[in-house]
């Protein structure tokens, strides 16, 4: 494994963060593809026999069972200066809108859930997980400043966001003395290219930290063309992000099945090694022993630069889905719940 800055904090992380969106109590939240805690112990322990030491959760994550699982196993397999844990909080409900619940007040109610969720006095990058346009960016900037002075948090990240959102908060947090933004997890990966008109033009200036989600574009970049899996079937959320592109998807991920039979290694290294050009550490959903093997290798694979423009030259604009396409100002949904079919996001 190989380790980086995490922007310009003193977090030092593995280049290869292990998503825990795929644990979680079956039933207890918005996927079917979901692993038990005891195959979710594993893989977490795997991955620390491979060095990695950057772990990515949400309170959102199977009604907080994938904190629970994460926190357990951390408790077992590491000690916690060894290990960078991530979670996220969601917006305000319309609920606690209506009964006058503060963006501050809110920020500290999930914080200390989360904490009790994990077993910690802390936790080393607090994610604003989606855009709240129904709270005052002061109240959300100010509350989480107020995490950070606790001790509760170390460092704050962002998610889901356009670059001016990241702008404009980070300008106030300047302006006001509070922490700023030091990550953002954002949709990127071979097959959505779509953070590099502006956000990764952003990050570079002011040395924020990418950590994407959706690396491997829910598998599609991880298997060849017939082949299929649990979650490639029933990840209707995924379904919604790349069934419409699929034709002109299909065009990249058949030339990293081509450069991954041409160095004799697995797509998920080839789609790893280029995103890990791009940004400072993936975050690679994990449900199989196998899926974080290969992920780790990834950091050990250069591809060249003709490789590079190879995989990115078929590549065409596509239009905003998922969660940046649903949480705006004419789309958001009265309870801040995200719904895609049966699913909660």
């Amino acid at each position: 494994m190989k380790y980086i800055r995490l922007g310009n904090t003193d977090l030092t992380i593995s280049r290869i963060c292990m998503g825990c969106m795929g644990f979680g109590e079956a039933g207890n939240g918005q996927h079917s593809w979901t692993v038990d805690e005891a195959q979710s112990r594993e893989i977490i322990k795997r991955g620390r026999e491979l060095g990695v030491n950057f772990f990515d959760t949400a309170i959102a994550y199977q009604s907080g069972t994938s904190e629970q699982y994460l926190g357990r196993a951390i408790r077992d397999f590491a000690r916690r200066d060894e290990i960078v844990v991530a979670t996220k909080f969601l917006p305000r409900t319309k609920e606690e809108r209506e009964a006058g619940v503060t963006g501050q007040q809110h920020i500290e109610k999930m914080l200390n859930k989360s904490l009790q969720n994990l077993g910690m006095e802390y936790v080393d990058l607090y994610i604003y997980h989606m855009w709240d346009y129904e709270t005052p960016l002061y109240d959300i900037m100010d509350g989480l400043n107020r995490a950070v002075k606790s001790g509760k948090v170390r460092y704050l990240g962002i998610s889901n966001c356009f670059a001016y959102q990241l702008a404009k908060a980070n300008a106030l947090a300047k302006k006001e003395g509070f922490a700023k933004f030091v990550s953002v997890q954002g949709h990127y990966n071979l097959i959505f290219r779509e953070e590099e008109r502006e956000m990764a033009k952003l990050c570079r200036e002011d040395q924020i930290a990418m950590t994407p989600y959706s690396a491997l574009a829910g598998g599609r970049l991880a298997k060849h063309p017939g082949e299929t899996s649990k979650r490639l079937q029933e990840d209707s959320y995924a379904h919604l992000k790349y069934d419409a592109t699929a034709d002109q998807d299909r065009i990249i991920i058949d030339r990293v099945a081509q450069l991954a039979d041409r160095h004799g290694v697995s797509m998920t290294e080839i789609s790893l090694a280029w995103l890990l050009t791009k940004v400072t550490s993936p975050v690679v959903g994990a449900t199989k022993l196998h899926h974080i093997d290969g992920a780790a290798k990834a950091v050990d694979l250069t591809l060249t630069a003709d490789e590079i423009a190879y995989l990115e030259e078929p590549y065409v604009p596509h239009r905003l889905v998922g969660v940046m396409a649903q949480n705006t100002p004419d789309t958001v949904q009265d309870d801040h719940v995200w719904s895609v079919g049966s699913q909660k996001i």
